[in-house]
Protein backbone atom coordinates (compact mmCIF):
# COMPACT_ATOMS: atom_id res chain seq x y z
CA UNK A 1 0.00 0.00 0.00
CA UNK A 2 1.58 3.32 -1.02
CA UNK A 3 1.76 6.39 1.15
CA UNK A 4 -1.03 8.28 -0.69
CA UNK A 5 -3.45 5.38 -0.28
CA UNK A 6 -2.60 5.02 3.42
CA UNK A 7 -3.18 8.73 3.88
CA UNK A 8 -6.48 8.50 2.02
CA UNK A 9 -7.70 5.59 4.17
CA UNK A 10 -6.58 7.32 7.37
CA UNK A 11 -8.43 10.48 6.37
CA UNK A 12 -11.53 8.48 5.44
CA UNK A 13 -11.44 6.68 8.79
CA UNK A 14 -11.15 10.00 10.58
CA UNK A 15 -14.14 11.41 8.69
CA UNK A 16 -16.16 8.26 9.36
CA UNK A 17 -15.28 8.42 13.03
CA UNK A 18 -16.29 12.07 13.22
CA UNK A 19 -19.59 11.33 11.48
CA UNK A 20 -20.24 8.40 13.79
CA UNK A 21 -19.60 10.64 16.78
CA UNK A 22 -21.94 13.26 15.36
CA UNK A 23 -24.63 10.65 14.67
CA UNK A 24 -24.28 9.36 18.23
CA UNK A 25 -24.63 12.87 19.59
CA UNK A 26 -27.71 13.47 17.47
CA UNK A 27 -29.19 10.16 18.56
CA UNK A 28 -28.49 11.14 22.15
CA UNK A 29 -30.38 14.43 21.71
CA UNK A 30 -34.03 13.37 21.82
CA UNK A 31 -35.01 16.70 20.22
CA UNK A 32 -32.61 16.46 17.28
CA UNK A 33 -34.47 17.44 14.10
CA UNK A 34 -37.83 17.45 15.92
CA UNK A 35 -40.38 20.25 15.67
CA UNK A 36 -40.97 21.46 19.25
CA UNK A 37 -43.72 24.01 19.90
CA UNK A 38 -44.33 25.64 23.28
CA UNK A 39 -47.97 26.75 23.13
CA UNK A 40 -47.46 29.38 25.84
CA UNK A 41 -44.08 30.88 26.67
CA UNK A 42 -44.03 34.32 28.27
CA UNK A 43 -42.69 36.51 31.10
CA UNK A 44 -39.35 37.53 29.57
CA UNK A 45 -37.17 40.56 30.31
CA UNK A 46 -35.97 41.55 26.85
CA UNK A 47 -33.60 44.15 28.30
CA UNK A 48 -31.23 41.15 28.58
CA UNK A 49 -31.83 39.12 25.41
CA UNK A 50 -28.83 36.78 25.43
CA UNK A 51 -29.99 34.60 28.38
CA UNK A 52 -33.32 34.20 26.58
CA UNK A 53 -31.68 33.14 23.32
CA UNK A 54 -29.45 30.73 25.21
CA UNK A 55 -32.53 29.23 26.88
CA UNK A 56 -34.21 28.90 23.48
CA UNK A 57 -31.14 27.05 22.24
CA UNK A 58 -31.10 24.70 25.24
CA UNK A 59 -34.83 24.08 25.03
CA UNK A 60 -34.80 22.99 21.39
CA UNK A 61 -37.96 24.97 20.65
CA UNK A 62 -38.94 25.55 17.04
CA UNK A 63 -41.73 28.01 17.84
CA UNK A 64 -43.54 29.58 20.77
CA UNK A 65 -46.87 31.26 21.37
CA UNK A 66 -46.30 34.27 23.60
CA UNK A 67 -48.59 36.47 25.71
CA UNK A 68 -48.85 40.21 25.07
CA UNK A 69 -50.27 43.20 26.96
CA UNK A 70 -54.07 43.03 26.84
CA UNK A 71 -55.07 45.95 29.10
CA UNK A 72 -56.16 48.30 26.29
CA UNK A 73 -56.09 48.37 22.50
CA UNK A 74 -53.28 50.97 22.54
CA UNK A 75 -51.20 48.84 24.92
CA UNK A 76 -51.76 45.76 22.78
CA UNK A 77 -50.74 47.53 19.59
CA UNK A 78 -47.61 48.93 21.29
CA UNK A 79 -46.61 45.46 22.42
CA UNK A 80 -47.20 44.03 18.95
CA UNK A 81 -45.04 46.81 17.47
CA UNK A 82 -42.31 46.10 20.02
CA UNK A 83 -42.30 42.41 19.09
CA UNK A 84 -42.19 43.27 15.39
CA UNK A 85 -39.18 45.53 16.04
CA UNK A 86 -37.52 42.76 18.08
CA UNK A 87 -37.90 40.28 15.24
CA UNK A 88 -36.48 42.84 12.81
CA UNK A 89 -33.53 43.44 15.16
CA UNK A 90 -32.76 39.70 15.37
CA UNK A 91 -33.80 38.39 11.94
CA UNK A 92 -31.40 35.45 12.18
CA UNK A 93 -32.91 34.32 15.50
CA UNK A 94 -36.62 35.22 15.49
CA UNK A 95 -39.37 34.80 12.91
CA UNK A 96 -42.95 36.05 13.38
CA UNK A 97 -45.49 33.25 12.84
CA UNK A 98 -48.14 34.88 10.69
CA UNK A 99 -49.05 31.93 8.48
CA UNK A 100 -49.02 28.18 8.83
CA UNK A 101 -45.87 27.90 6.75
CA UNK A 102 -43.81 30.11 9.03
CA UNK A 103 -43.26 27.29 11.54
CA UNK A 104 -41.64 25.14 8.84
CA UNK A 105 -39.53 28.13 7.78
CA UNK A 106 -38.37 28.69 11.36
CA UNK A 107 -37.45 25.01 11.66
CA UNK A 108 -35.58 24.98 8.35
CA UNK A 109 -33.56 28.11 9.18
CA UNK A 110 -32.84 27.45 12.86
CA UNK A 111 -34.82 30.43 14.09
CA UNK A 112 -37.48 30.55 16.81
CA UNK A 113 -40.93 31.19 15.40
CA UNK A 114 -43.05 33.52 17.54
CA UNK A 115 -46.84 33.60 17.36
CA UNK A 116 -48.28 36.73 18.97
CA UNK A 117 -51.29 36.16 21.21
CA UNK A 118 -53.28 37.56 24.11
CA UNK A 119 -54.56 35.84 27.26
CA UNK A 120 -57.65 38.03 27.43
CA UNK A 121 -59.87 39.87 24.93
CA UNK A 122 -60.12 43.04 27.02
CA UNK A 123 -58.17 45.04 24.41
CA UNK A 124 -60.94 44.38 21.88
CA UNK A 125 -63.17 46.64 23.98
CA UNK A 126 -66.73 46.74 22.70
CA UNK A 127 -65.92 47.09 18.99
CA UNK A 128 -65.43 43.93 16.95
CA UNK A 129 -63.51 45.95 14.34
CA UNK A 130 -60.62 46.11 16.80
CA UNK A 131 -60.00 42.43 16.04
CA UNK A 132 -59.08 43.50 12.50
CA UNK A 133 -56.62 46.08 13.81
CA UNK A 134 -54.96 43.48 16.02
CA UNK A 135 -54.74 40.98 13.17
CA UNK A 136 -53.22 43.60 10.84
CA UNK A 137 -50.58 44.32 13.50
CA UNK A 138 -49.60 40.64 13.69
CA UNK A 139 -51.85 39.08 16.37
CA UNK A 140 -52.79 35.49 15.58
CA UNK A 141 -54.35 34.22 18.83
CA UNK A 142 -56.83 35.65 21.34
CA UNK A 143 -57.95 33.90 24.50
CA UNK A 144 -61.60 34.86 24.83
CA UNK A 145 -61.53 35.40 28.61
CA UNK A 146 -59.06 35.21 31.45
CA UNK A 147 -60.19 34.03 34.88
CA UNK A 148 -63.03 36.51 35.36
CA UNK A 149 -65.87 37.80 33.20
CA UNK A 150 -65.38 40.21 30.31
CA UNK A 151 -67.69 41.40 27.54
CA UNK A 152 -67.32 38.09 25.67
CA UNK A 153 -68.03 35.53 28.38
CA UNK A 154 -67.07 34.08 31.75
CA UNK A 155 -63.66 32.98 32.97
CA UNK A 156 -62.92 29.85 34.94
CA UNK A 157 -63.04 31.51 38.39
CA UNK A 158 -66.18 33.55 37.78
CA UNK A 159 -69.00 32.84 40.27
CA UNK A 160 -71.47 32.30 37.43
CA UNK A 161 -71.05 29.91 34.52
CA UNK A 162 -72.50 31.87 31.63
CA UNK A 163 -71.53 31.10 28.06
CA UNK A 164 -70.54 33.47 25.27
CA UNK A 165 -72.40 36.74 24.97
CA UNK A 166 -73.74 37.89 21.60
CA UNK A 167 -70.65 40.10 21.35
CA UNK A 168 -68.46 37.10 22.15
CA UNK A 169 -70.03 35.13 19.31
CA UNK A 170 -69.42 38.09 16.97
CA UNK A 171 -65.75 38.23 18.00
CA UNK A 172 -65.34 34.49 17.37
CA UNK A 173 -66.93 34.88 13.93
CA UNK A 174 -64.54 37.72 13.07
CA UNK A 175 -61.54 35.72 14.28
CA UNK A 176 -62.65 32.76 12.17
CA UNK A 177 -62.96 34.95 9.10
CA UNK A 178 -59.48 36.42 9.56
CA UNK A 179 -57.76 33.16 10.55
CA UNK A 180 -56.97 33.55 14.27
CA UNK A 181 -56.70 30.94 17.01
CA UNK A 182 -59.71 30.94 19.36
CA UNK A 183 -58.04 30.09 22.68
CA UNK A 184 -60.27 28.86 25.51
CA UNK A 185 -57.63 27.96 28.11
CA UNK A 186 -58.88 30.18 30.96
CA UNK A 187 -62.54 30.21 29.95
CA UNK A 188 -65.30 28.85 32.16
CA UNK A 189 -67.05 25.60 31.33
CA UNK A 190 -69.98 27.11 29.43
CA UNK A 191 -67.84 29.69 27.61
CA UNK A 192 -65.41 26.92 26.61
CA UNK A 193 -68.28 24.81 25.32
CA UNK A 194 -69.73 27.74 23.35
CA UNK A 195 -66.32 28.67 21.97
CA UNK A 196 -65.90 25.15 20.58
CA UNK A 197 -69.44 25.07 19.19
CA UNK A 198 -69.58 28.53 17.60
CA UNK A 199 -66.08 28.53 16.11
CA UNK A 200 -66.07 27.29 12.52
CA UNK A 201 -62.31 26.80 12.72
CA UNK A 202 -60.99 24.45 15.43
CA UNK A 203 -60.54 26.13 18.81
CA UNK A 204 -57.66 25.37 21.20
CA UNK A 205 -56.77 24.97 24.84
CA UNK A 206 -53.22 26.26 24.41
CA UNK A 207 -52.26 25.67 28.07
CA UNK A 208 -54.41 23.65 30.45
CA UNK A 209 -54.62 20.21 32.08
CA UNK A 210 -57.07 17.37 32.78
CA UNK A 211 -59.72 17.82 35.45
CA UNK A 212 -60.09 14.03 35.76
CA UNK A 213 -56.44 13.77 36.86
CA UNK A 214 -56.32 16.83 39.14
CA UNK A 215 -59.47 18.84 39.81
CA UNK A 216 -58.09 22.37 39.53
CA UNK A 217 -60.30 25.30 38.52
CA UNK A 218 -58.14 25.80 35.40
CA UNK A 219 -58.48 22.21 34.22
CA UNK A 220 -60.79 20.95 31.47
CA UNK A 221 -63.33 18.16 31.77
CA UNK A 222 -63.26 15.05 29.60
CA UNK A 223 -66.40 16.27 27.83
CA UNK A 224 -64.63 19.46 26.78
CA UNK A 225 -61.49 17.60 25.70
CA UNK A 226 -63.59 15.33 23.48
CA UNK A 227 -65.62 18.20 22.06
CA UNK A 228 -62.47 20.15 21.22
CA UNK A 229 -60.80 17.16 19.56
CA UNK A 230 -63.95 16.23 17.62
CA UNK A 231 -63.72 19.58 15.83
CA UNK A 232 -59.97 19.29 15.19
CA UNK A 233 -58.60 21.30 18.11
CA UNK A 234 -55.48 20.66 20.18
CA UNK A 235 -54.99 20.75 23.96
CA UNK A 236 -51.62 21.84 25.35
CA UNK A 237 -50.76 20.32 28.73
CA UNK A 238 -49.10 23.05 30.79
CA UNK A 239 -46.01 22.18 32.83
CA UNK A 240 -46.79 24.57 35.71
CA UNK A 241 -46.58 22.52 38.90
CA UNK A 242 -49.53 23.80 40.91
CA UNK A 243 -51.80 23.09 37.92
CA UNK A 244 -50.63 19.47 37.79
CA UNK A 245 -50.77 18.27 41.40
CA UNK A 246 -51.67 19.42 44.92
CA UNK A 247 -48.23 19.69 46.54
CA UNK A 248 -44.68 20.83 45.89
CA UNK A 249 -43.81 17.13 45.61
CA UNK A 250 -45.59 16.99 42.24
CA UNK A 251 -43.27 15.36 39.68
CA UNK A 252 -42.84 14.83 35.98
CA UNK A 253 -44.70 11.52 36.37
CA UNK A 254 -47.73 13.47 37.55
CA UNK A 255 -47.38 15.70 34.48
CA UNK A 256 -47.15 12.70 32.16
CA UNK A 257 -50.33 11.28 33.68
CA UNK A 258 -52.13 14.36 32.38
CA UNK A 259 -50.63 13.77 28.94
CA UNK A 260 -51.63 10.09 29.05
CA UNK A 261 -55.18 10.98 30.01
CA UNK A 262 -55.49 13.67 27.33
CA UNK A 263 -54.26 11.20 24.70
CA UNK A 264 -56.76 8.60 25.92
CA UNK A 265 -59.68 11.03 25.82
CA UNK A 266 -58.85 13.37 22.92
CA UNK A 267 -56.59 11.15 20.81
CA UNK A 268 -52.91 11.20 19.95
CA UNK A 269 -53.47 13.79 17.18
CA UNK A 270 -54.92 16.39 19.54
CA UNK A 271 -52.41 16.75 22.40
CA UNK A 272 -49.43 19.09 22.67
CA UNK A 273 -47.22 20.79 25.25
CA UNK A 274 -47.03 24.23 26.82
CA UNK A 275 -45.02 25.88 29.61
CA UNK A 276 -47.09 28.88 30.78
CA UNK A 277 -43.93 30.67 31.98
CA UNK A 278 -40.51 31.86 30.85
CA UNK A 279 -38.44 29.55 28.67
CA UNK A 280 -35.71 30.09 31.29
CA UNK A 281 -37.95 28.79 34.07
CA UNK A 282 -39.60 30.52 37.00
CA UNK A 283 -36.76 29.84 39.43
CA UNK A 284 -34.26 31.53 37.09
CA UNK A 285 -36.18 34.79 36.78
CA UNK A 286 -38.32 35.13 39.92
CA UNK A 287 -38.28 35.09 43.70
CA UNK A 288 -41.09 34.24 46.08
CA UNK A 289 -41.68 37.97 46.50
CA UNK A 290 -41.83 38.79 42.79
CA UNK A 291 -43.89 35.80 41.65
CA UNK A 292 -45.93 34.34 44.52
CA UNK A 293 -46.88 37.37 46.60
CA UNK A 294 -48.57 39.36 43.77
CA UNK A 295 -50.65 36.31 42.84
CA UNK A 296 -52.09 36.02 46.32
CA UNK A 297 -54.15 39.14 45.65
CA UNK A 298 -54.54 38.71 41.87
CA UNK A 299 -56.03 35.21 42.01
CA UNK A 300 -58.91 33.77 44.02
CA UNK A 301 -58.14 31.15 46.71
CA UNK A 302 -59.50 28.34 44.51
CA UNK A 303 -56.58 28.96 42.15
CA UNK A 304 -54.37 27.25 44.78
CA UNK A 305 -51.26 29.28 43.99
CA UNK A 306 -48.23 28.03 45.90
CA UNK A 307 -44.50 28.54 46.23
CA UNK A 308 -42.53 27.02 44.68
CA UNK A 309 -44.94 26.69 41.73
CA UNK A 310 -42.80 24.55 39.46
CA UNK A 311 -42.12 20.88 38.82
CA UNK A 312 -38.41 20.45 39.49
CA UNK A 313 -37.66 18.50 36.27
CA UNK A 314 -39.77 20.81 34.08
CA UNK A 315 -38.72 24.27 35.21
CA UNK A 316 -35.35 24.57 33.37
CA UNK A 317 -35.14 25.09 29.60
CA UNK A 318 -34.44 21.35 29.12
CA UNK A 319 -38.07 20.55 30.02
CA UNK A 320 -39.01 19.29 26.54
CA UNK A 321 -36.14 16.82 26.52
CA UNK A 322 -37.37 15.51 29.86
CA UNK A 323 -40.88 15.17 28.46
CA UNK A 324 -39.61 13.35 25.37
CA UNK A 325 -37.63 10.89 27.47
CA UNK A 326 -40.56 10.40 29.81
CA UNK A 327 -42.97 9.72 26.96
CA UNK A 328 -40.57 7.22 25.40
CA UNK A 329 -40.18 5.45 28.74
CA UNK A 330 -43.97 5.14 28.92
CA UNK A 331 -44.06 3.37 25.56
CA UNK A 332 -44.87 6.18 23.15
CA UNK A 333 -43.37 5.65 19.71
CA UNK A 334 -41.03 8.18 18.13
CA UNK A 335 -43.82 9.30 15.78
CA UNK A 336 -46.19 9.78 18.73
CA UNK A 337 -43.59 11.80 20.64
CA UNK A 338 -43.13 13.94 17.52
CA UNK A 339 -46.85 14.69 17.48
CA UNK A 340 -47.06 15.66 21.14
CA UNK A 341 -43.90 17.80 21.13
CA UNK A 342 -44.89 19.86 18.11
CA UNK A 343 -46.31 18.23 15.01
CA UNK A 344 -49.90 18.40 16.30
CA UNK A 345 -49.56 22.12 16.96
CA UNK A 346 -47.87 22.64 13.59
CA UNK A 347 -50.75 20.95 11.79
CA UNK A 348 -53.32 22.83 13.84
CA UNK A 349 -51.75 26.27 13.34
CA UNK A 350 -51.43 25.56 9.64
CA UNK A 351 -55.15 24.80 9.42
CA UNK A 352 -56.28 27.80 11.47
CA UNK A 353 -53.83 30.47 10.30
CA UNK A 354 -53.78 29.31 6.69
CA UNK A 355 -51.16 30.34 4.18
CA UNK A 356 -48.05 28.60 2.99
Amino acid sequence: MNRDRRAFLAASAAVAGALATLDAQERGDVLARRVVIDALSADEDWNEPEPIFEAYRRSGVTAIHTSLDNRTLDAALRDLAAWKARCERYPDRLLPVLTGGDIARAHATGRVGVMFGFQNATMVGSDVRNVDALYAAGARCIQLTYNSRNLLGDGCTERTNAGLSDFGVAVVERMNRLGMVVDLSHCGEATSRDGIAFSTRPAAFTHTMCKAVYDHVRAKSDDLLRALADKGGVVGIATLGYFIGPTAATTIDDYLRHVDHAVKVAGIDHVGVASDYSIRGIEAVHTRQSWYVPRLSAFKPEYRVRWPPWIRELDPPDRFREIARGLAARGYTSAQVDKILGRNWQRYFGEVLGGA
